[in-house]
C-alpha cells in the first residue's frame, strides 16, 4: 500500500472515532486560539529535555484518572510508617509486614525498622517495584505479591490511604478519580458461600437478596463516611489551609475480587450492583485480581455472563472490566483469544483497563472496529504493563487502538507499587508514541468524556471536540456560561466537570510559556 494511501486510510479511520490525532506530522492546528498555540510550541521546544517537558505535564491540567486500586496507589513508605505506629512487625525472611508478636529473630517490630537501613530500603524493594530486576521471579509475581505483604498495614487507615491518594491527585493536577476499592466484599463471600450456586441466575439473585445481601449496604455507605470525613480533617478540606487534595472529586469502583467460586464472585457483584443503585458514590465497578489466576481462566466466560445478567437489570452501574492483561506465554494461547471480546459483547463493558492483547484475539480486525463504533473506551496503563508483562514501546497496541480509532485514556493503575504518578504516564506516552500537546489534551479529555458521571456530556462532537448546541454561544472554560448553557451545566456532574477542566485548561495555558 502506498504512502499516500496510507495516510488516508488514517485520516479516515481517526476522524471517523479517535479522540486524539493520527500519525506524527499530521496533528489539527491548535483550535483554543493563541494560547494553546503557545502552549503547544513549548511543548515542542522541551521535548527533547524530558525533566523539562515532565514539569510541563505536572501543571497541565490531566481531568481524571479512571483506573487506579487505592491499596496500589500507596507509596510503601507510608505502610511502613503505619505498621511501625500499630505495633505491627515486619517479616524478615517474607519481607511482609505481619500482626504480632514480633518473634525474634524471624520478626522485628515495623518500629525498629528505621534504625536498619539495609533492610528498610530492601522492603520498600519487596513493597513495590523499586529497582525490581527478573530473575528467579518475574516482574508479575513480584508486582501482585506485593499486595498481601502490605495489606495488613492498611487496615486501619482507610482515611489516610484516601488521603494521600487524593493529595497526589490534587498536585499533579488531576480533577477526578475513580478509586477501585472493595469493602464488604468479604461480607459477600461468605453470604455467597452460604447461599451456593444455582444456575438460574435470577433465583440466585433472589436467593441472595433474601439471604441479607442488601444489609451489608448501609455498613460499606456508614464505612464510606467515616474515611471521607477522616480523609477531610487531614487535608484541612474546608479550612484556609485546605490541602489540594481537597478539590479533587472522588468516586468508586467497587472491586469484585474474582480468584474465588462462582457463588462468591456472584455475590460480590450483586453488592456492588446494589451498592451503585444506593450510593451515588460509588459509580460501577470491575473485576479484580491476576486474570491468569487458573480459577479466573476456568470461570472467565462464566464471569462475564454473571456481569451480563446483573448488567441488564441495572443497566445506569458503570462497568469498566480488566481484559486483556495478558501476554504471550503467560498463559496457553487458546486463552488469549477471547478474554476482551466476552468483556465487551457477553458483559457489556463499556470501558476495558489495559487491553494488552488486543492483536492476539480472534478477528482483532473486527474487534478494534466493534470498540470503536460502540465507544467502549480502553484504559492505557502504560508503567504497569511495562513492569506487570513486559510490554513496553511498539509491542505496546497504543498505536493500534489509536489507528483504528478506539478511545483511550492514560491511568495509572497502582502507582505507589509502580512508583510513578499520572503525570509520568503522560510523560511516557508523549515520548513513546510521540505524541504532541493536542494528543495529550484530547486524552485527559477523554478521561471525563468517559467517566462514570452522571448527565450528558458537554461535548456535542470528540474529533474534533465541538460543545452541544446548547453551549455552542459560549466557549468552554473562557468566561461565563450563557444562560442556556448554564441551566444545561446544572443538570450534568459529567458537563460541569467537563467545563471546569476547559477553564483549567484555559488558565494552564495563558500562562508565559515562552519565558520559561
Amino acid at each position: 500500500m502506498g504512502g499516500s494511501r496510507i495516510g488516508t486510510v488514517l485520516f479516515i479511520l481517526c476522524a471517523a472515532a479517535s479522540l486524539v490525532s493520527c500519525a506524527a506530522g499530521s496533528a489539527p492546528t491548535p483550535s483554543g486560539g493563541g494560547n494553546e498555540q503557545r502552549a503547544a510550541s513549548y511543548f515542542e521546544e522541551v521535548r527533547g529535555t524530558p525533566p523539562l517537558l515532565g514539569a510541563f505535564l505536572r501543571r497541565m491540567p490531566k481531568g481524571g484518572d479512571l483506573h487506579n486500586h487505592l491499596s496500589g496507589a500507596i507509596y510503601a513508605e507510608s505502610y511502613i510508617a503505619w505498621a511501625a505506629a500499630d505495633g505491627l512487625c515486619v517479616n524478615k525472611q517474607t519481607l511482609a509486614l505481619v500482626p504480632p508478636p514480633c518473634a525474634p529473630p524471624q520478626a522485628m517490630p515495623a518500629a525498629q525498622i528505621h534504625h536498619d537501613d539495609a533492610i528498610y530500603s530492601e522492603l520498600i524493594d519487596a513493597l513495590s517495584m523499586r529497582d525490581f530486576v527478573a530473575g528467579r521471579q518475574s516482574g508479575h509475581d513480584h508486582f501482585f505479591a506485593t499486595f498481601a505483604k502490605f495489606s495488613a498495614a492498611g487496615e486501619r487507615h482507610g482515611a489516610d490511604m484516601l488521603a494521600e491518594a487524593v493529595e497526589r491527585a490534587g498536585e499533579e493536577t488531576v480533577s477526578y478519580v475513580e478509586l477501585m476499592t472493595s469493602p464488604g466484599m468479604g461480607a459477600a463471600r461468605k453470604l455467597g458461600a452460604a447461599v451456593g450456586w444455582d444456575e438460574d441466575l435470577a433465583r440466585l439473585r433472589r436467593k441472595m437478596m433474601a439471604a441479607g445481601l442488601g444489609e451489608i449496604v448501609p455498613a460499606v455507605r456508614r464505612e464510606l463516611d467515616d474515611v471521607e470525613a477522616g480523609m477531610r480533617r487531614r487535608l484541612g478540606c474546608g479550612g484556609a489551609a485546605a490541602r489540594p487534595g481537597c478539590a479533587v472529586t472522588v468516586r468508586y469502583l467497587a472491586q469484585v475480587i474474582r480468584i474465588f467460586p462462582p457463588e462468591q464472585v456472584f455475590a460480590q457483584a450483586l453488592l456492588a450492583f446494589e451498592l451503585a443503585k444506593a450510593d451515588p458514590r460509588v459509580v460501577g465497578l470491575n473485576l479484580v485480581a491476576p486474570e491468569d489466576d487458573p480459577l479466573v481462566l476456568r470461570d472467565y466466560t462464566q464471569q462475564m455472563r454473571i456481569l451480563g445478567f446483573l448488567g441488564r437489570q441495572m443497566s445506569e452501574v458503570g462497568l469498566s472490566l480488566h481484559a486483556g492483561e495478558l501476554a504471550p506465554g503467560l498463559v496457553p494461547p487458546e486463552q488469549l483469544r477471547f478474554h476482551i471480546r466476552q468483556a465487551v459483547e457477553i458483559a457489556g463493558a463499556r470501558r476495558i483497563g489495559h487491553g494488552v492483547d488486543v492483536l492476539e484475539e480472534d478477528d482483532p480486525w473486527g474487534l478494534l472496529k466493534e470498540m470503536a463504533e460502540r465507544r467502549v473506551m480502553v484504559e492505557i496503563n502504560l508503567t504497569s504493563n511495562d513492569q506487570v508483562l513486559g510490554v513496553r514501546g511498539d509491542r505496546h497496541p497504543f498505536a493500534t487502538y489509536r489507528r483504528f480509532g478506539v478511545p483511550m485514556a492514560l491511568s495509572t493503575d497502582d502507582e505507589g507499587v509502580s512508583r510513578g504518578d499520572l503525570t509520568h504516564e503522560y510523560l511516557r506516552a508523549a515520548l513513546t508514541y510521540r505524541l504532541d500537546y493536542l494528543d495529550l489534551k484530547a486524552l485527559a479529555r477523554n478521561s471525563l468524556e468517559y467517566a462514570f458521571l452522571t448527565g450528558e456530556s458537554l461535548w456535542r462532537s470528540l474529533a474534533p471536540f465541538a460543545p452541544r448546541e446548547t453551549c455552542a454561544a459560549s466557549t468552554p472554560g473562557v468566561g461565563e456560561p450563557a444562560p442556556a448553557c448554564a441551566a444545561f451545566l446544572a443538570t450534568s456532574e459529567k458537563a460541569q466537570a467537563q467545563w471546569q477542566l476547559e477553564r483549567a485548561f484555559a488558565a494552564f495555558e495563558a500562562l508565559p510559556w515562552e519565558q520559561r
